[in-house]
């Protein structure tokens, strides 16, 4: 499993804005180009939203379905990509003092890509995840520090 962890200078509270703004995703994680909700109560736990990835002039889009949730501090969701399969990813806020660390986990699921999983797969999770991280953690620290309702 690739786990990875980032300290954000930021509250918990700040990351969890992020978090909870499906039209974020496209900013932060690394891949998709642009997310929008499919349903109006993301991030509760069924709620989707659809991404489109880029490649030069091919695109694709996918779909990621909150699994898990504790408002404020977990998020758990399985992103589906056909051409690859789904995979699990778990977000964790924990308060570092005045600042936030964030704790990813991802591993493949079903299809190919659980089918292929071995050290060199990994390995680009870790590239993906360090990436992604630093990129959430810009996009929290430049955020005005706006809180978001926890949703149940």
């Amino acid at each position: 499993m690739a786990v990875r962890n980032r300290l954000i200078r930021r509250t918990p509270s700040a990351v969890w804005a992020v978090l909870a703004d499906p039209t974020q995703y496209g900013r932060w994680v690394v891949g998709p180009s642009e997310s929008v909700p499919l349903d109006e109560d993301w991030p509760a736990v069924g709620s989707r939203l659809c991404y489109t990835v880029r490649l030069g002039p091919w695109s694709a889009q996918g779909v990621t379905t909150v699994r898990h949730l504790k408002p404020g501090t977990e998020l758990e969701l399985e992103a589906s990509f056909k051409p690859i399969g789904t995979a699990r990813i778990f977000l964790q806020l924990r308060p570092w003092g005045e600042e936030t660390l964030v704790v990813c986990d991802e591993h493949p699921l079903r299809g190919l890509g659980g089918t292929l999983h071995n050290p060199l797969s990994e390995a680009a999770l870790q590239l993906r995840h360090r990436g992604m991280l630093a990129r959430l953690a810009a996009v929290v620290e430049e955020t005005p520090e706006l809180t978001t309702p926890v949703r149940q």
